[in-house]
């Protein structure tokens, strides 16, 4: 029995070994969480997404894994993210049903794992396991008996093809003919009338063959019809004190029970993993939820994305903001507008903190948020799917480098380029600014050139002017031109308008916003404030 919600056609899998280490920090401390792919972590920290997680899990360490594994591993198909978004309406619908399923679903794990570890010490034979199994299998059928009942009475108010066919699995799975099988099983599987079982004689008299019998009337019918004619039977009684008699009793018995102690065994393992299958695969659509909740609690907008098929070049956006920003700050955060159909490379420029970089971000959050199959922060937003995020931000002085800032940046994109495929996008943040302005334009040019011959689509933030410029007169056909717009009054609106790069940054504004009225002094008293603005401002 499968849950269904993320896939149509298969399970939802989790990074298991990151969610024990949040669980049990000694298996953090063992280092056991596995390395993220090239890239990933560069992206995880470029984009903040470690504190979209956080606000999504809410300190739940499987929703937090279960977002993090979900926004990693992103969809490419445009109907495996409608199917998702589908599921996600009737979630965002039903917020506290689901929340019932999740916690049903958690209790059974949690219960489960009470009853291992106190079977911990126990003997692994046969007799141990089919006393664990019964155990686990009885706390279970409750717990399924719910999710039935949950079924039946609200089943009518979910719409989305993931829940309906997951009701239509339990229904048809975990019907009463199941339950009352499973519990004349148990029931006999206790034996309180004592084991039955046949075997064969063997090659030197051992014992093979052995089969554990059902105490059915047919078999009562059995042994009478052979008493009364006269067929002898055997008996032998161990006495009470024969230690090693009673252990060679235990040995049959378990011979007997092994093959039911073994199908026992793997039906709980079964009803295990589709609890476990389906706390994975709510706690993503509750982490969905968390983070709307907390948004739309602020008034940011939000919308279910429209996803476009590889090969289409769809790209826009209306109020597009970055939801990281959003959930540090007090207020509600400036959103951005994007048209940009059929042109795979975005050049933003303008004044510096003017929002370059937070409109990259909330760029690459709703990409890898639509992907996903989740909300977009904006209150519009359709993209073509991409083969893979990636970023390439600046980096700050490292002392520990052995090496230059400009040798540092080359390294981290040339180990990035073998993991791009055709199709995928790469958010590039003032790249190839540690060194000169000739170089550095020189160099971005023969990069971008490059990365548009494999089909990489490019969001290029940057200060050099001389590469700029020199796009938006050559490549206007194929390239969007966004700037940071700047006040009367040097202040910042934080809003990106498609506007020519301009030979500046206006980094003068920020000079006189550290330094000026400081000490009764203004910075034109010292001439400080007159410098003439340059390109890399």
């Amino acid at each position: 029995m499968k849950a269904l919600l993320m896939f149509k056609d298969q399970d939802f899998q989790i990074d298991a070994d990151l969610l024990e280490s949040l669980e049990r920090p000694y298996a953090r401390r063992q280092g056991r969480v596995d390395e993220p792919l090239i890239g990933q972590q560069d992206l995880i920290s470029d984009l903040e997404l470690e504190t979209l997680w956080h606000a999504m899990a809410l300190d739940d360490p499987v929703i937090y894994v279960a977002a993090r594994s979900a926004m990693l591993t992103g969809l490419s198909n445009v109907e495996a993210i409608r199917y998702r978004q589908a599921v996600l309406t009737d979630v965002l619908a039903q917020p506290e049903l689901v929340r019932e399923f999740y916690k049903l679903a958690v209790q059974a794990i949690v219960e489960e794992r009470k009853i291992f570890h106190n079977n911990f010490f126990m003997t692994h034979n046969s007799s141990s396991l089919l006393h664990t199994s019964i155990t686990r299998a009885e706390t279970f059928l409750p717990l399924l008996s719910r999710l039935r009942t949950l079924t039946e009475e609200n089943a009518n108010l979910f719409n989305s093809e993931g829940f309906t066919r997951f009701f239509e699995t339990v229904r048809r799975e975990l019907d009463e003919d199941y339950f009352d099988e499973m519990r004349e099983h148990l029931r006999y599987l206790r034996f309180n009338d004592g084991v039955l079982m046949s075997a064969s004689l063997g090659t030197g008299g051992q014992g093979i063959e052995y089969v554990l019998r059902s105490p059915q009337p047919d078999n009562r019918r059995f042994r009478l019809r052979h008493s009364m004619l006269g067929k002898p039977t055997y008996s032998y009684t161990v006495a009470p004190r024969d230690e090693a008699g009673g252990e060679a009793l235990g040995r049959l018995r378990d011979r007997g029970v092994n093959l039911a102690a073994n199908a026992l065994g793997q039906s709980t393992d079964h009803i295990l993993n589709f609890f476990t299958s389906l706390r994975n695969e709510l706690g993503f659509y509750l982490g969905s939820l968390n983070l709307h909740e907390q948004l739309s609690a602020k008034g940011e907008p939000e919308c279910l994305p429209d996803p476009h098929p590889l090969g289409r070049n769809v790209w826009s956006a209306q109020a597009l903001f970055d939801p990281c920003l959003s959930l540090r700050v007090r207020g509600r955060v400036q959103g951005n507008e994007l048209r940009a159909e059929n042109k795979p490379l975005l050049i933003i420029t303008g004044a510096n903190q003017g929002g370059k970089s937070t409109f990259l971000r909330s760029l690459g959050l709703a990409q890898i948020m639509m992907q996903a199959g989740m909300a977009a922060p904006a209150e519009s937003f359709s993209a073509t799917v991409t083969t893979g995020v990636f970023t390439h931000y600046k980096r700050e002085e490292d002392a520990t480098m052995t090496s230059g800032k400009f040798d540092e940046e080359l390294a981290r994109m040339s180990s990035l380029v073998p993991a791009m495929a055709p199709g995928a996008m790469l958010l590039c943040n003032e790249s190839f600014a540690a060194t000169n302005e000739r170089e550095a334009s020189e160099i971005a040019d023969g990069f971008i050139h490059a990365m548009r011959d494999i089909d990489i689509k490019m969001v290029f933030v940057t200060h050099l002017y001389t590469l700029a410029h020199r796009y938006h007169q050559e490549h206007t056909d194929t390239t969007v031109f966004l700037r940071a717009e700047r006040g009367t009054d040097g202040q910042r609106p934080f809003r990106l308008i498609p506007a020519a790069p301009l030979p500046t940054s206006y980094g003068k504004d920020l000079y006189q916003r550290t330094f000026a009225d400081t000490e009764g002094e203004t910075a034109d008293g010292d001439g400080a404030g007159r410098r003439t603005d340059q390109p890399n401002d």
